[in-house]
């Protein structure tokens, strides 16, 4: 797809404008450069006036004197990085309740989901929606942003879709960052050094002191390392020489500013003995790569991170898609103490959707093992599973198993 100098259309949009019709003020959550003010422009530019309050004047207009500042941008504004001037959210809080009729009256974004809900909730309850935008999902890359989970598609034939080997390795090296989509030619190193360089110096500083942004650096490189594994604080403070204590605080910044995905384990008692410690992911694929020092698909597919990178990428897309609908994802992963493992669990319509990732582009009725094993133990309410791996074959593998290409997820 040839996305050079075009809006991308995102998911979200349509659950966007429905909360802006139905609610006063909305709130639009998420990582950096992930597209939120560009989403917002594109929908909004017509009927809100736009304010950055991560400009040095606008900010100290807002902080110095919030009254004045929101009789000088009336409603329907759009106040991007909001996370800035916090006490704002009072005085919005004010406005509202004044004009509660109104709806979409303030559309306010910010990159620190750790500070911004806590004010959100203290000021806006009841009276803000909040979504979240991640970076670019597959089906949003390929134009098809509103595209049908395989599970959800009984109705309707699931569309197929063909997907070099090369290319996806090159995306996933790549990244969903929608500067980087949209302007192949910008050098993917470079793009993502200046990227976590700047989360390190401003995201990084405004919600934690963190003293050595180095040795939080070498934090970051190491997480990327356990993506896909099960977390083991007490390892990575042990490799760091850094109190468990700040490694969590440090981990609860990643999370708060979208950066990585804490997978919990499915829980059930069906007497068999669950392992209870979560998984890490990256959010993006590229920034993972890039941490992990990969630059190069080949290397990358085939080197020792490549079955992590994989499952990162199928994760990611799974999470992206329910989010960019404005749902909270119901995902997990199951995994005994023997060391059976299902790698994602789905929970949808009540029924448990276990999903595999292989790194293998050719399926094999084995690799379905394990889907077998837990179909049998969650018989009542598991539902077909699916094996998926980044070659372009579809077939079943055996009678409740589909191995799926990961350009039809």
């Amino acid at each position: 797809m040839d996305t050079k100098n075009k809006y991308i259309k995102r998911t979200l949009e349509l659950v966007l404008k429905k909360a802006a019709a139905e609610f006063p003020a909305v709130v639009l959550t998420g990582p950096r450069q992930s597209g939120k003010t560009t989403l917002l422009k594109h929908l909004f530019n017509k009927s809100h006036k736009y304010v950055s309050l991560e400009l040095p004047d606008i900010n100290a207009s807002a902080v110095n004197d919030p009254r004045g500042f929101l009789k000088m941008y009336p409603p329907p504004v759009i106040f991007d990085e909001v996370q800035y001037a916090p006490n704002l959210l009072s005085y919005i809080k004010e406005y509202i309740d004044s004009n509660r009729s109104k709806h979409g009256q303030y559309i306010l974004t910010g990159s620190h989901n750790l500070l911004l809900i806590r004010h959100v909730t203290e000021s806006l309850a009841g009276r803000a929606a909040i979504l979240k935008l991640l970076p670019l999902s597959y089906r949003e890359i390929m134009n098809n942003p509103h595209s049908q989970l395989p599970w959800e598609s009984i109705s309707t034939p699931h569309k197929h879709y063909k997907l070099s080997y090369n290319y996806l390795w090159k995306s996933l090296i790549r990244g969903g960052y929608p500067e980087l989509v949209t302007e192949p030619y910008r050098d993917i190193t470079l793009w993502h050094a200046s990227y976590v360089q700047t989360y390190l110096e401003r995201d990084v500083r405004i919600l934690r002191q963190v003293g050595d942004l180095t040795l939080f650096q070498n934090f970051l490189r190491m997480i990327a390392i356990q993506s896909s594994q099960l977390l083991n604080i007490t390892d990575i403070s042990r490799d760091l020489g850094v109190a468990v204590n700040t490694i969590k605080a440090w981990l609860s910044i990643l999370e708060a500013t979208y950066q990585i995905i804490i997978l919990r384990p499915y829980f059930t008692n069906i007497g068999k003995r669950l392992v209870k410690t979560p998984k890490v992911y990256f959010t993006d694929v590229g920034t993972l790569c890039y941490l992990a020092g990969l630059k190069d698909p080949e290397h990358a597919a085939s080197g020792p991170m490549g079955g992590a990178i994989f499952e990162t990428a199928v994760l990611s897309e799974l999470i992206k898609t329910f989010i960019h609908r404005g749902r909270e994802p119901q995902i997990y992963f199951w995994r005994t103490t023997a060391g059976t493992e299902i790698d994602i669990i789905i929970e949808y319509n009540g029924k448990l959707i276990p999903i595999e990732v292989k790194l293998s582009s050719t399926p094999r009725i084995s690799m379905a093992s394990e889907i077998k094993i837990f179909q049998k133990d969650f018989k009542n309410c598991s539902a077909k599973g699916y094996i998926i791996h980044p070659g372009d074959i579809q077939l079943p593998l055996g009678s409740n198993v589909i191995a799926l290409p990961f350009a039809n997820l």
